[in-house]
This record gives structure tokens, sequence and C-alpha cells, in this order.
């Protein structure tokens, strides 16, 4: 992990994940217009990855609908680094607009891949939220 990602407290970094990552049908996640909010129903790894994000006092976790938010979140918010799942694709292009903001970003690949119930190792995704 870099040495700048690790610099910055939990408090100023914040976890974007993708929708597909939910459980279809499942689900009980708020929609909140862009994005969505987990309510720990445990319908799929995106509850524990959010028990994660509270416990170590990451700002927030958001289940995005998609890319074109990520800027305005970023901005508005005034983040300082980002742990990102997401796909080879919308990592590829999430990586070059956080660059491009100056966001210390960590990307995790998910292991399925696809635009419903995909998977990410929980275990690498923990590891990289823990580092400081």
């Amino acid at each position: 992990m870099g040495k700048k990602f690790k610099a910055v407290p939990f408090s100023e970094r914040i976890v974007f994940l993708p929708h597909c990552m939910r459980s279809t049908g499942n689900c009980k996640a708020k929609d909140e217009g862009t994005y969505y909010s987990c309510v720990q129903c445990g319908a799929c790894k995106i509850a524990q990855i959010s028990k994660l994000a509270k416990e170590l006092g990451y700002k927030k976790l958001y289940i995005m609908k998609g890319g074109k938010a990520i800027q305005n979140i970023l901005i508005n918010e005034k983040i300082k680094a980002v742990v990102a799942v997401a796909c080879h694709f919308e990592g590829a292009q999430g990586i070059k607009m956080t660059d491009k903001l100056k966001v210390i970003t960590q990307f995790v690949p998910l292991l399925k891949d696809g635009c419903c119930d995909t998977d990410v190792d929980v275990e690498t995704v923990r590891k990289i939220m823990e580092q400081k």
C-alpha cells in the first residue's frame, strides 16, 4: 500500500462499492438518488464492508449506481482517499478521475463481474481499508 494512502486518517476516506454487488431481489438498501445506503440487511457482502467502514471511522460508504456521480461526491465532500471496488473497466475510469482530482485511490477489482450479483474478496477489501 502506498505511504500517502496510509497517511490519510480514516475520517477523511470513503468507500465506493458498485450497486451490482447488491443481492438481486433481497437487498434492502435505501435509494438515495445517485447511490444506495446500506441498511445492514445482510443479503450480500456489502453489509460486512459497510460495518467495517463504520467501525474504522470512515467518512462514508457509497453504493454507486454509476460512475458519473463520483466526481461530485469527491469534490463536495473534499475527500483525500478512496477505497474503490469495481470491475476493471469502471475501476480504470474511476482511477483516471481520482488522479485528475488528486484523490489517493486504492482499487479492488471484482472477483466476478457483470451487471448484477457480482462478488469481491472481502478480506482483500478489509486489509486495504485497515491500512494506516
